[in-house]
């Protein structure tokens, strides 16, 4: 696959979640499991859960919280691309709504994509090289969901999973040379089985760990290669969130040490496609991130997978 490498400035960044946890205690009562199962097995504490909430309205949220950390003139966005699994319904699509919530009235490009996890490094990767053609000022990248509504409280191996919440990034194009990004984007098709939602998310937990930790390994050494950078040019790998033991694998299988990986699933769960966006604000909210390289790894049903590097 001949590579492209876009170049793009990445104004802001931002995250919504809802306020209405669940915790384990709260699972306890629902299945047969147990506080210490669920946090040695997953290193989940709590998750967000979304009540009379849209997806669209997390996403609003999220893309607001990205626009006001900057002060940022929303006019100027003329492309949408949100990332989600769980949408508001199948038509208009999601971004749609977000278009309208954020009252944008003027032209703007608006489209959902479905990668499942990996979707917004997927809609990151689209962004960007729609930026190249000088058509578009302003992309807003958005992953979003409420896994909550697809998931069956009754199975004790994936219900201590899911939550729900959104990120965003705005990102603009640039002829900078430092803002150069990479991207590494792919799927794998026969394995459908192993993690679908058709009503409910199923997922066969040991073919999906054992796929994770290899796609992932494999997706930070290409990206790594691809920059001809070295893990030590990069500040902070940003993960999906999926399950703390496969962060810990992919950690041990590369060398990479575990305080390079940003954590936050203990409180949020797997948000999916919001999972990195919501990390990558968190990433924000820590300050002095200016010029800083940051690698995004996922993986997905599908399965996809996928890496990123960009200079904040």
């Amino acid at each position: 696959m001949k590579q492209n490498h876009p170049k793009i400035k990445v104004i802001s960044s931002g995250k919504y979640v809802p306020d209405t946890l669940i915790t384990n205690e709260d699972l306890e009562k629902l299945v047969d499991t147990s506080n210490e199962w669920i946090m040695t097995r997953t290193g989940i504490q709590t998750r967000h859960k979304a009540i009379n909430e849209l997806t669209s309205d997390m996403a609003y949220k999220a893309a607001m919280h990205a626009i006001e950390r900057v002060n940022y003139d929303k006019n100027k966005i003329d492309l949408i691309i949100m990332a989600t699994i769980t949408g508001d319904q199948m038509t208009p699509s999601t971004s749609n709504f977000v278009q309208a919530k954020l009252g944008l009235e003027h032209e703007v490009m608006s489209f959902d994509i479905n990668a499942a996890c990996t979707g917004f490094v997927y809609g990151l990767e689209i962004a960007s090289a729609l930026l190249q053609t000088k058509r578009f000022r302003s992309a807003l990248i958005i992953g979003g969901e409420i896994l909550t509504k697809i998931t069956d409280y009754t199975d004790r191996n994936t219900c201590v999973l899911f939550g729900d919440g959104a990120g965003a990034m705005i990102i603009e194009p640039s002829d900078e040379l430092e803002n150069t990004a990479y991207f590494f984007n792919t799927a794998k098709g026969d394995l459908n089985d192993s993690l679908t939602v058709k009503k409910y998310i199923q997922m066969d937990g040991k073919k999906v760990y054992q796929f994770a930790v290899g796609a992932m390994g494999s997706a930070i050494s290409k990206i790594l290669d691809e920059s001809h950078l070295d893990i030590d040019d990069i500040d902070m790998v940003i993960p999906h969130q999926a399950n703390e033991r496969i962060i810990q694998s992919v950690s041990k299988s590369t060398g990479i040490p575990i305080e390079k990986f940003m954590l936050n699933l203990n409180e949020y769960g797997n948000t999916s496609a919001a999972s990195i966006p919501i990390t990558i604000s968190e990433y924000f909210d820590q300050g002095n991130t200016k010029g800083k390289k940051i690698l995004l790894v996922g993986f997905g049903g599908g399965f996809t997978w996928g890496s990123a590097i960009l200079q904040l």
